[in-house]
């Protein structure tokens, strides 16, 4: 995956505005401090790397080489035909103009 953020400067000219309860701008802006960013440097890196893990897990997945044997083995095997599929498709669809 791409790293999205870095050291480099790159412009920002994007908001994003978030509500939050006291106690809740009280823990974030504790933790930047002991990591010594700013709450707006703290939220927006962790809601990048929420964000970056959410896609990871929707786009990428990791096998061992066995696994990845076995997955390419059933990939490559023949469709076994499904009667009921097949009368299925066979029949003119509900949506398709008469």
């Amino acid at each position: 995956m791409k790293p999205v953020a870095s050291s480099v400067s790159v412009t920002k000219d994007q908001r994003l505005n978030i509500r939050a309860s006291a106690e809740v701008k009280r823990l974030v802006e504790e933790a930047a401090r002991a990591t010594h960013m700013t709450a707006s440097a703290f939220v927006l890196q962790a809601a990048l790397r929420s964000a970056q893990d959410v896609l990871a897990d929707q786009t990428r997945f990791v096998l061992t080489p066995d696994q990845w044997s076995a997955f390419t083995a059933v990939l490559n095997r023949p469709a076994r035909e499904i009667g009921a599929l097949q009368r299925a498709a066979s029949k003119p669809s509900p949506f398709s103009e008469r």
